[in-house]
C-alpha cells in the first residue's frame, strides 16, 4: 500500500508541531507554580495574594506587580541575588520565571 506523499509530510508535522507545542509549554512559567513558590516562601513578610493576610514588613505581591520601576530584568536580579533583609531562598532560574509570572497576573 502506498501512502501519497503529501499526507506523510502532513502527518510529519502535526506530530512536530504537537511536540514543540509540548516542550514550549514544559518550559512556560507556570503562574499557579508561582503562586505556591509565593505562599511557600514570601507570604511571611509579604501579602502574596489580594485579600490575604496584610503585613508591614514588605510590600504586598500587587503593589509589587504595579510598581513601573520594577520591571522583569530587575526582579529576577533581585531574586537571584537579594539583599538584606531579604533572604536567599537559591531559587533555580524556572522558579524565579514563575513567582515573576504569578507577579505579572496581578497586574491591574
Amino acid at each position: 500500500m502506498r501512502v501519497p506523499v503529501p499526507a506523510v509530510i502532513l502527518a510529519a508535522g502535526l506530530c512536530l508541531g504537537a511536540g514543540l507545542a509540548t516542550a514550549a509549554r514544559a518550559q512556560a512559567p507556570n503562574i499557579v507554580e508561582g503562586r505556591a513558590l509565593a505562599r511557600q516562601w514570601c507570604s511571611s513578610c509579604h501579602q502574596v495574594e489580594p485579600g490575604g493576610v496584610m503585613t508591614d514588613a514588605a510590600p504586598s505581591f500587587a503593589s509589587l506587580a504595579n510598581d513601573p520601576d520594577l520591571t522583569p530584568e530587575r526582579l529576577r536580579g533581585w531574586l537571584f541575588d537579594p539583599h538584606p533583609p531579604m533572604p536567599d531562598f537559591n531559587l533555580t532560574y524556572h522558579e524565579i520565571r514563575a513567582i515573576e509570572a504569578y507577579l505579572e497576573s496581578l497586574k491591574q
